[in-house]
């Protein structure tokens, strides 16, 4: 090789690798900074009191006993959940077998 090609080869290597070394550098330390800012936002704009869990005062306007009646129907919801459609066959047989 000629000196003069040498030494454009040496300064294009010496120019290029800073600019390969830059495309590898990440971006993602500011995404990371903001990372789950929106959720926190929505959360704290749709709670109505956020030191609700503080008030140790007992619910007024339901009794032990119906309570404990509805938290018993609220429990058997989950092991048979009720109907909440039934087929309704209007004008032809459902066929099939």
């Amino acid at each position: 090789m000629s000196p003069t090609t040498t030494s454009f080869l040496r300064l294009a290597s010496l120019l290029g690798a800073p600019c390969l070394l830059v495309a590898c550098a990440s971006t993602t330390p500011q995404l990371d900074a903001a990372f789950g800012n929106a959720v926190r936002e929505a959360r704290m704009a749709q709670t109505l009191n956020p030191k609700a869990s503080e008030n140790t005062d007992p619910v007024l306007g339901i009794d032990g006993k119906a309570g404990a009646s509805a938290q018993q129907r609220y429990q058997e919801s989950f092991q048979a959940p009720p109907k909440t459609f039934e087929i309704i066959n209007i004008g032809g047989a459902i066929t099939g077998q």
